[in-house]
């Protein structure tokens, strides 16, 4: 465990690619499993190779951003617009703040590269990532953001890999 934390310490940046590449890579192999009942390889390996790259650049925008808002968080205590929190209303406040602006740009963002990767321009259900924001993501970055630092991107890679399966079960194709 000590060999991860100075790993993810000493490249912030590359560290969460990783962990994004092949957590969130494996949610949507998991997803398309879930989907459709059988389990095999559900994309070629050219795919599978341009969604970690998907991954790692999402990974990218998501350090940045949790970096930027706890600086954003902090200042507002700062400026005295949002009062001191505890822990739990810390992490809390963080993730509402962060999931309802930065997430809308995520949910877009990602179904952009998946359209780029697939070669099409599907839009369909784009409210329901949006809305995954409130039921799936608020809690479980509120649960992130109340670990150490360095613990806190490869939760959430975890839980991309929780979603795709979340998803998966739930757009399962009838038998």
């Amino acid at each position: 465990m000590n060999a991860y934390v100075e790993f993810v310490k000493a490249y912030p940046i590359y560290s969460a690619m990783i962990q994004f590449a092949v957590l969130g890579t494996l949610g949507d192999i998991l997803s398309k499993w879930m989907q459709t009942g059988k389990v095999f390889l559900p994309y070629k390996l050219p795919i599978i190779l341009m969604k970690m790259v998907e991954w790692a650049i999402i990974a990218i925008t998501i350090k940045y951003a949790f970096v930027g808002y706890q600086g954003f968080l902090d200042n507002l205590v700062a400026h005295h617009f949002v009062p001191e929190m505890g822990l739990l209303g810390s992490a809390f406040a963080l993730s509402v703040f962060m999931n309802l602006q930065y997430g809308l740009f995520l949910v877009i963002f990602h179904r952009f590269l998946d359209n780029l990767i697939a070669r099409q321009n599907n839009w369909k259900n784009i409210d329901k990532g949006m809305l995954s924001l409130i039921w799936f993501w608020i809690p479980a970055h509120t649960i992130t953001f109340m670990l150490d630092k360095p613990y806190q991107i490869g939760l959430a890679a975890i839980w991309s890999l929780v979603l795709g399966f979340i998803l998966g079960y739930y757009n399962r194709e009838s038998k």
